[in-house]
């Protein structure tokens, strides 16, 4: 690459990893919200609240990295028109088509990082998130038990806690136990903790008493303990297989599903539609790259607007994604649904390409600037100076 290739290359990328990032950041807190709940009513850490929030942010830059580019693109081309860059390279021998190649190089590294994604990290991100969230929420008690409330985890088991404290303490306890119908036994503690280990999973009740109701007897047995362990491990799923859904396979198990897979042969369309989607998520960064810059990229003055070309390029974009968001839909029941995806990206790249090759400047109709420029005249007696077209 050239200086100004390596310039315009820069600058484009740099614009894209602070919208990337920006962008990426302000959907991951409003997702990252809805877990709150692990630390206050779970007993979690702020790491682990951190660690399960953040496995989402692969399959956010998977959907936001197209967007970004197209933002990144924009705006340099803006940058370089509003500075007449634009006008000065075409002046020294810079068609359009040349000005692009620092724009497809910076796309093409932006198609790698959203195929790496798409292929591995998003899935594998995923699939953690749900081994993760199931090793905590699907305990009963870190999920059931919840402070001031009486919980009957089994017909003749009931327990009540009066409040959690940091660090996944239980304060307040009282357990109810008449699973033995020749005996009942009624625990309160003052304080206790879960542990799991191989053995199990235990409730390590501290500092509390303890009276067994025997049949038969008139006086219950009083047992005062400094340490007791409760035996849970009944009521824990800890260690359970966890069922992966079809966005945590790897692009290779869509591509190659096992004979067997119980998913695959109820799911067969959802895995069609989410293959097609993981093959066409690098292309989409073309598509908006030569969509952007087809608008936007043609040599102009600083005295013509912009303004059309701008709001077509956002047009194109939204309802080029629109459609494909549509026929990932329809390709669940129908094979024929990724085919008119994928022609609709190879016409949208296609079209653009010619009119960058051709040096077409895209311009709203002769007409409709007139009927803008007499609606402006009307509305500057009324409100003022009015704005060009």
């Amino acid at each position: 690459m050239g200086s100004i290739d390596r310039y315009i290359f820069r600058t484009t990328l740099a614009s894209f990893a602070l919208v990337l990032v920006s962008l990426t950041g302000v959907i991951w807190i409003t997702q990252a919200l809805r877990g709150i709940d692990l630390m206050t009513s779970q007993g979690q850490t702020i790491l682990t609240f951190l660690g399960v929030t953040s496995l989402v942010i692969p399959a956010l830059v998977l959907i936001i990295s197209p967007i970004a580019l197209m933002i990144a693109i924009s705006h340099t081309l803006n940058k370089l028109a509003t500075d007449s860059e634009i006008i000065v390279m075409n002046a020294a021998g810079f068609s359009p088509f040349r000005l692009f190649r620092p724009f497809f190089y910076a796309t093409t590294v932006v198609a790698v990082m959203v195929a790496v994604i798409a292929s591995y990290l998003a899935p594998d991100g995923m699939r953690r998130l749900k081994r993760w969230d199931a090793e905590i929420t699907a305990d009963v008690l870190t999920n059931i038990l919840q402070p001031g409330r009486f919980a009957q985890l089994d017909p003749n088991l009931t327990i009540r806690i009066r409040e959690r404290r940091p660090g996944g303490v239980l304060v307040g306890i009282f357990v109810d136990d008449r699973r033995d119908p020749k005996e009942r036994v009624s625990i309160i503690a003052d304080h206790g903790t879960v542990l799991k280990n191989e053995g199990g999973s235990f409730l390590i009740l501290e500092d509390g008493n303890l009276q067994r109701f025997e049949v038969g007897k008139r006086d219950p047995a009083l047992v005062a303990f400094g340490r007791y362990a409760f035996d849970m491990s009944k009521f824990s799923n800890q260690g359970r297989d966890v069922t992966l859904g079809i966005r945590e396979r790897y692009l290779w198990e869509l591509l190659m599903p096992a004979a067997n897979d119980p998913v695959y042969l109820q799911l067969p369309g959802q895995f069609r539609a989410e293959l097609h989607d993981r093959f066409m998520a690098p292309i989409y960064p073309f598509a908006f790259a030569v969509l952007t810059f087809a608008f936007l990229g043609a040599p102009r003055t600083t005295r013509q607007s912009r303004n059309f070309s701008i709001g077509g390029s956002i047009l194109a974009v939204f309802g080029l994604r629109m459609a494909g968001f549509a026929c990932s839909v329809l390709a669940v029941k129908s094979s024929l649904a990724p085919v008119l995806q994928y022609l609709m990206l190879v016409a949208s790249i296609a079209a653009s390409i010619w009119i960058i090759v051709g040096g077409v400047v895209l311009e709203p109709p002769a007409a409709l600037i007139e009927a803008i420029n007499k609606t402006n005249a009307r509305l500057s007696r009324l409100f003022g100076r009015p704005v060009t077209a």
